[in-house]
C-alpha cells in the first residue's frame, strides 16, 4: 500500500508540475522571441532628422557645423571690398577723430588730478604725524604714533609719486602718438 501511494503521490505532482513547466518553457521562448522582435525593430527604425525651426532654435546647444563653400559674395559687397583696397592705406587715423582724443586726454588727465590729489594727502598726513611722533621712546610710548607709521606712509608717498610720474609719462606718449597721427594739438587741452 506504501508504494501504490508514493507512485499516486508522484503522478500527482509529475501531472501538477507538468502544465507548470511547459508554461515556464513557453514563457521563455515568448519572452526570448520578444526580445529578437524588439532588436530588429530597433534595426530597422531609423532616427528622424531633427529639423530646426523657430520653435526648437532656444534648445539647441553646441556648435553648428555647415560644411560646403563659402557663398560667393554679393555684387554690393564686393564693390565696397573693391573700393576700400583702392583708398590708401591711413592705418587708424579714420578712427581716431577729434572725440577720440579728447577723450583719451580727458581720461588720463583725470587719472593724473587724482593721483596727484592722493599724492597731496598723503604727504599732508605724513608732515603731521612727523610732527606727533617723539623720538624719545619713554615719550613715544605714549603716543598713538609709530616709526612704522612713520615708514609706511612715507611709503605710500613714495608709490603714489612713482604714479604720478607714470601718469605724467602716458600723457606724453599719447600727445606723440597724437602728433603722429596728424591730429590737431588743441585737442590735447583741457576744456
Amino acid at each position: 500500500m506504501n508504494t501504490k501511494r508514493l507512485i499516486l503521490a508522484a503522478l500527482g505532482i509529475a501531472l501538477l508540475c507538468s502544465p507548470l513547466s511547459i508554461s515556464a518553457g513557453q514563457s521563455q521562448d515568448s519572452v526570448a522571441e520578444a526580445a529578437r522582435k524588439a532588436q530588429s525593430g530597433k534595426k530597422s527604425s531609423v532616427k528622424p532628422k531633427m529639423v530646426i525651426d523657430n520653435d526648437n532654435l532656444g534648445t539647441l546647444t553646441g556648435v553648428i557645423n555647415v560644411v560646403g563653400p563659402a557663398p560667393a559674395p554679393s555684387a554690393d559687397q564686393s564693390k565696397t571690398a573693391a573700393a576700400d583696397k583702392a583708398k590708401p592705406e591711413t592705418g587708424k587715423a579714420e578712427e581716431k577723430d577729434e572725440n577720440y582724443w579728447r577723450k583719451q586726454f580727458a581720461e588720463a588727465n583725470k587719472k593724473l588730478a587724482d593721483d596727484a590729489h592722493e599724492l597731496d594727502i598723503l604727504q599732508r598726513e605724513y608732515n603731521l604725524k612727523q610732527q606727533q611722533y617723539y623720538s624719545d621712546p619713554n615719550t613715544a610710548m605714549k603716543e598713538q604714533f609709530d616709526r612704522k607709521d612713520l615708514t609706511d606712509t612715507k611709503q605710500s608717498i613714495d608709490e603714489k609719486t612713482a604714479a604720478v610720474a607714470k601718469d605724467k609719462q602716458d600723457i606724453s606718449d599719447l600727445e606723440d602718438s597724437l602728433r603722429q597721427a596728424g591730429g590737431d594739438p588743441g585737442w590735447a587741452r583741457k576744456e
